[in-house]
């Protein structure tokens, strides 16, 4: 294997597994140790700093192919990152708010007992 082909796919791996951190950090996919859909703006924002950064920086040493991969994931990832702000907060599921009415409701003493 040549080092022009080694170093396009590090190029590729690098830009993809960026991408890959951004969209689990916007909610998007799942995290592999949790499981569970988490969103972390800030960090979901620096990595795509660090794309717009690796761009500027490698602005004309890229092969065409490079140049397109990193210029359409980063028009996705931005195009994701402003639909995550964009999206209403959920709402709590019913039993949840009606668990909250509740204890709102419940008095914050118990009542004085009374003697017989």
């Amino acid at each position: 294997m040549s080092t022009e082909a080694t170093n396009d796919d590090l190029f590729q791996g690098l830009v993809i597994s960026l991408a890959a951190a951004t969209m689990q950090h916007l909610g998007k996919t799942l995290n592999p140790l949790t499981h569970k859909t988490e969103k972390n703006l800030e960090a979901a924002q620096s990595s795509i700093d660090m794309l717009d950064m690796l761009s500027a920086k490698t602005q004309g040493n890229l092969s065409e192919n490079e140049s397109k991969l990193l210029t359409n994931v980063l028009a996705e990832l931005k195009l994701n990152y402003v639909e995550t702000l964009n999206e209403k907060p959920a709402e709590p599921a019913p039993e949840i708010e009606k668990s909250k009415e509740d204890a709102d409701a419940a008095p914050a003493e118990p009542p004085p007992e009374q003697a017989d």
